[in-house]
């Protein structure tokens, strides 16, 4: 029997193992390795999604364009270099895809800002924040979703860094590999505990509702 609890507490998170993607991670950087890449992962059952974005600091200055889009299995992540290759045909086709389980977390925001570099129709995704709902679950962001299933902390350490840099270093590779794959893993496991029921989810007062989405 696995215990959730309906929100998590930051305290609790912060002595938790620190979790990363140790799977193959693989940059795109041309329009060629794209159409390999999203034949591979429209072969596959299941592949989480997430974008980053080069932070802008400059007052009044408005937010740049989607710089990167990581899109992983269990054991492979694809890390397309947005800003290198913009929209080809084949990220379009991988995007409006509606036969592969397709999952993100908050992704409608995503889609928006994807939108901005191309308009396309979105295929069928799974939203992971609507689907915690069955579970009782309050929390919306995915170092707290991730840390109630799974006992395990995600770093964003790197969540500020500029993602239009020349070469992603590698603590910006495992960052970014590790918030699509972890969102397969949400999925794989919300999906079991529904079908068998194993859990129990135990109600928290103390936690700020502000806080929820932190």
């Amino acid at each position: 029997m696995k215990i959730l609890k309906n929100k998590m507490d930051k305290a609790e998170i912060s002595e938790m193992p620190v979790v990363a993607f140790g799977g193959r991670i693989i940059v795109v950087i041309s329009e060629s390795e794209a159409e390999k890449a999203v034949d591979y992962l429209l072969s596959q059952e299941v592949i989480g999604f997430d974008t980053e974005t080069r932070p802008s600091f400059e007052k009044g200055k408005g937010m740049n364009k989607v710089a990167l889009l990581q899109v992983s299995t269990l054991d492979t992540c694809f890390l397309f270099r947005l800003n290198r290759i913009g929209m080809p045909d084949c990220i379009i086709r991988l995007l409006s895809d509606k036969n592969v389980t397709k999952v993100g977390l908050s992704w409608n925001d995503d889609l928006a800002q994807l939108k901005r570099r191309k308009r396309f129709t979105p295929g069928t995704f799974v939203e992971l924040q609507q689907m915690v709902k069955e579970f009782d679950i309050a929390d919306m962001a995915l170092q707290k979703l991730y840390a109630n299933l799974f006992g395990g902390k995600i770093s964003k350490a790197q969540r500020l860094t500029n993602w239009e840099a020349d070469v992603l270093n590698e603590k910006q590779q495992i960052y970014a590999a590790t918030d699509a794959w972890v969102c397969v893993r949400l999925y794989l496991e919300l999906k079991r505990l529904k079908e068998t029921g194993d859990y129990i989810t135990y109600r928290v007062e103390d936690v700020d509702d502000e806080d929820l989405l932190a």
